[in-house]
């Protein structure tokens, strides 16, 4: 028998049945969300699956609950929530379902478990405080996705129901959109390691559009590149390379003269017709021409190695 229920708890919402929700609605998109505590709901059976409630965690049986005595643990011995242990098992289906490719799904199911799902289960559990979010604890996904619970004196039928619907269409967007981004980071992984054999030695590697590509150039130990140059609408551009993920610092910064200059002032400064912002932070610098942002790029590229040398001799 096809699934035609989905059923969790009813009364006040948490992210990880909302989020279990968002996954096993797009799998299902014909069966009815049923939001109850009562017995006949919460038993298995052939047409139902069951989440967040129930008291039991039996994958055959489709009932997925963590709340129990003995409730399942991840191999590194951390906890589930109801949405991990959907994600471990409707995780890859639901990648297929939209679109990523079938080469992509392990590395992009992995990935979003443990950047996106792990932290849910954790916050779910009590293994992980709010707190650690620091002044941010309130902006968090989880607090965010809560405050659409209806407020305590707001007794009209159904608000509960209303205020899950609602959240889960905000929790939809925000799944959604983070596979995809991740799904759009490994596309472009391929496209950036191809720039950068084509590239040989050269300091400067020139993409065909704008994407995220520190992480191929790491991968390909590329330590060689200074500065990554693209088109941008009708303009080019210049890109420093951060040093590592969560830092600002730059493997070479634009040159000095050019911060926060624009338009006549930057090309006086620079010598090249075409330049039209640099940046004041001199991680980005943009021009009206591919000739004229591969000049900026030649002289950026010629300060950046003279820098040590001359620091070396003071």
């Amino acid at each position: 028998m096809s699934i035609q229920y989905l059923v969790t708890h009813s009364g006040g919402f948490h992210a990880d049945e909302l989020l279990s929700s968002v996954i096993l609605t797009r799998l299902y998109p014909d069966a009815t969300v049923v939001r109850s505590r009562a017995p006949e709901w919460i038993a298995p059976a052939t047409d139902r699956i069951i989440y967040d409630v129930g008291g039991a965690y039996d994958a055959n049986a489709r009932i997925f609950d963590h709340h129990q005595r003995g409730a399942p643990l991840r191999d590194d011995g951390q906890p589930y929530s109801s949405f991990g242990l959907v994600w471990k098992h409707y995780g890859k289906d639901y990648l297929a379902a939209l679109g990523v490719p079938s080469g992509h799904v392990e590395a992009v199911h992995q990935g979003f478990d443990t950047k996106f799902v792990l932290p849910v289960d954790l916050l779910d559990n009590g293994a992980l405080s709010p707190a650690t979010a620091g002044p941010l604890a309130d902006l968090t996904l989880p607090s965010l996705l809560e405050t659409l619970k209806p407020v305590f004196d707001d007794k009209a039928p159904g608000s509960d129901d209303r205020g899950f619907q609602a959240a889960l269409s905000i929790a939809r967007a925000i799944v959604e959109a983070g596979i995809a981004q991740r799904a759009s980071k490994l596309r472009a992984e391929s496209m950036v390691l191809d720039a950068i054999a084509a590239t040989g030695d050269r300091r400067v590697l020139e993409l065909q559009m704008g994407m995220p590509f520190r992480p191929a150039i790491v991968k390909a130990g590329a330590d060689h590149l200074l500065f990554v140059v693209h088109p941008r609408d009708k303009d080019w551009c210049i890109t420093g390379i951060r040093k590592s993920e969560d830092s600002f610092e730059q493997r070479a910064d634009l040159p000095a003269a050019w911060a926060g200059l624009s338009n006549g002032d930057l090309e006086a400064v620079c010598g090249v017709e075409g330049a039209s912002f640099c940046h004041n932070g001199r991680f980005i610098a943009a021009a009206r021409s591919h000739d004229a942002i591969l000049a900026m790029a030649e002289i950026a590229v010629a300060e950046a190695l003279a820098a040590p040398k001359a620091e070396a001799k003071a």
